[in-house]
């Protein structure tokens, strides 16, 4: 991704790479680009259409780099969290402030969940 906003690159034809997949996951968690997954669901807006997909491709990605790894980098790590738990955590607020998320949201979070659980635990 060149120059950090989602928008400029969301899909490729070619396979994403370690460094593409790193980036990815650390810009969607960034609160500070107000395109960010974590950033529009916390704004109480609905992913940009294909950011799910990009951020669990990314995550793919990351599973499969770390599965041996002992250690994992701080701020990789801090991100992972903050999309695990502030994704969820931001859905359900806005379901209390009855937004209308899009059908498949909820399936989306676990999934990216699940997904930086099988990090965590150096699975692939």
């Amino acid at each position: 991704m060149v120059g950090g906003t989602f928008t400029q690159r969301c899909y490729s034809d070619t396979p994403m790479d370690v460094k593409t997949a790193h980036h990815v996951v650390m810009t969607q968690a960034n609160l500070a680009q107000p395109d960010a997954f974590l950033a529009r669901l916390q704004q109480h807006h609905p992913p940009i259409p294909g950011q799910v997909t990009s951020l669990l491709l990314a995550l793919k990605v990351i599973t499969e780099d770390l599965k041996t790894a002992t250690q994992l980098d701080r701020s990789l790590t801090y991100a992972l969290h903050q999309l695990a738990y502030e994704s969820r955590r931001s859905y359900e607020q806005g379901k209390q402030s009855r937004i209308e998320w899009p059908p498949l949201l909820d399936d989306d979070i676990e999934r990216i969940a699940i997904a930086i659980a099988q990090i965590f635990k150096g699975e692939a």
